[in-house]
């Protein structure tokens, strides 16, 4: 149920969407279901500090937000994560490490002290998929699966606006990332590191540093097959071909009627696009349609506001 005001209106929902490098804090206006404009704000955050820098950025930024909003708060995090208990569970993936076994939910009530006696969490690409559902491209859609694009894969596979993590008709945990292709894990393929790997071979005879790690970052490349560059265009063709050959049998085993796509690298929809396409056409359902996500920034507030207001997650 929303918390209403003394009057009898509804309360904002206040959320959070926490990534690698930024988090955003913003009021979701229950009636409506979109961001209060003026009140969304995204602050930097490190993904390598210790738990109290991290935890402080959080609550700091959600201290920001206007007073007058509901206690019970939508927030978005990346993978691993324990979502019902609100416990961190990062270990040996490069990011957010100080915060395994952590207590991320007690940890941010503490500093939040009077404006949070509840914490839903959930995942932020399902987080993602919510919200475009509930108000963009995949509105309309019974069974969906939508991928978040940034320096790595994330998704969702949506039925009637849920998520969906277990059985046959999903990936394990129903995570794209899991997935192999071409005898390796996607993400050695599909991914920042992955992209900027393969354009470094690529381009072996006619660079000085064909290194990933001091190469051309992938919107560089991106910007390289624009111009031309046919090393660059081959990067994101097989890539994302990949990704399509990846997903298709999944796509013909959950009977999805679209793919929407957001996340950083979506930028590069031109790009993305006909690769995808071409490697979703291996599968049973050829036609299902690719679509680019309506409310790439919005929907994952989005989704955070509606999951809060459902009362899932930590307590």
């Amino acid at each position: 149920m929303t918390a209403a005001r003394a009057g009898g209106a509804p309360v904002p929902v206040p959320v959070l969407d926490v990534g690698g490098t930024h988090v955003t804090a913003a009021l979701v206006d229950p009636g409506t279901s979109r961001p209060v404009p003026s009140t969304v704000l995204r602050r930097p955050l490190r993904a390598h500090g210790g738990a109290d820098e991290i935890l402080d950025a959080i609550a700091s930024a959600a201290s920001e937000l206007p007073a007058g909003h509901g206690t019970r708060w939508g927030v978005a995090m990346p993978g691993p994560f324990d979502y019902p208990t609100g416990v961190g569970r990062f270990a040996g993936v490069g990011k957010f490490e100080s915060l395994a076994g952590v207590d991320v939910g007690a940890g941010l009530r503490e500093r939040l002290t009077g404006r949070a006696e509840r914490l839903c969490f959930l995942n932020d690409a399902d987080a993602f998929a919510i919200g475009e559902y509930r108000a963009g491209a995949a509105r309309g859609h019974e069974r969906v699966v939508c991928l978040t694009l940034g320096t790595g894969v994330g998704s969702s596979f949506l039925s009637a606006g849920r998520p969906v993590h277990t059985g046959p008709s999903v990936p394990p945990s129903g995570h794209v990332h899991r997935l192999t292709v071409h005898g390796r894990p996607l993400e050695d393929t599909v991914s920042r590191r992955g992209i900027r790997a393969l354009h470094g071979r690529l381009t072996a005879n006619d660079e000085d540093d064909p290194d990933e790690q001091h190469g051309p970052d992938v919107h560089e490349i991106a910007l390289r097959a624009v111009q031309g560059e046919a090393a660059a265009a081959e990067a994101f063709r097989y890539a994302f071909d990949a990704l399509g050959r990846a997903l298709a049998p999944w796509i013909g085993l959950f009977e999805a009627t679209a793919v929407v796509v957001g996340g950083s690298m979506a930028q590069s929809w031109h790009l993305i696009h006909p690769a995808l396409t071409a490697g979703l056409a291996t599968g049973e359902r050829p036609d299902v349609p690719v679509l680019p996500a309506l409310r790439p920034a919005e929907a994952p507030l989005i989704g955070a506001a509606h999951w809060a207001r459902r009362g899932q997650g930590a307590p």
